[in-house]
């Protein structure tokens, strides 16, 4: 499992881009024939923006599914079920920026959990926090778009899994590091 090439990241956001339009019409998806690339199970992330500012973003952090599903599951979820948005309208897909993220495996970051900052790099790892019955994720964009130090970011995640600030430093939550490869319209 390799890097998609330029050429399968345009297919992988042009397939997204299906998925968003189809869902929103209620439209059966109709593939056509992709790279090898895209029957390797893998994580991926669609993130919908309208404007500039987020419109949806969901995603399959772990690899379940072959990339082609995973992508069409992401984009449709994003357009429809993203609880922090209304359902995207059809009035709207000609405002919407699509944006994919190829994941690679999340790994647990080693060592005591008080110098977990030190095995984060900002720009180059999302995370993951999980505890207490909860998880939350962040793509490795998003501490780059906001200008987040490494604290932040991992303080960040943790309140998007429902937890506080700084749970980070606790041996009882995991926190991942995963890198994405993005691809955008």
């Amino acid at each position: 499992m390799g890097q998609l090439s330029e050429a399968e990241g345009r297919s992988a956001v042009s397939l997204a881009r299906q998925a968003v339009e189809c869902a929103v019409r209620r439209e059966r998806i109709i593939r056509g024939k992709l790279p090898p690339a895209f029957s390797e199970v893998r994580g991926v992330f669609v993130t919908l923006s309208k404007e500039g500012e987020l419109r949806g973003c969901i995603g399959l952090p772990y690899p379940i599914a072959p990339l082609a599903d995973a992508i069409a599951e992401a984009g449709a979820s994003a357009a429809l079920r993203d609880p922090r948005f209304m359902p995207v309208g059809q009035s709207e897909l000609s405002r919407l920026q699509v944006e994919v993220t190829v994941l690679t495996l999340p790994v647990p970051i080693p060592g005591p959990a008080e110098s977990r900052a030190a095995h984060v790099e900002i720009g180059r790892h999302g995370l993951i926090v999980r505890g207490r019955g909860t998880s939350g994720l962040l793509l490795p964009q998003v501490a780059t778009e906001y200008g987040w130090s490494v604290e932040d970011f991992l303080d960040h995640t943790c309140r998007k899994a429902g937890l506080s600030g700084g749970c980070w430093r606790s041996p009882e939550i995991e926190v991942s590091t995963f890198e994405g490869q993005i691809f955008r319209e």
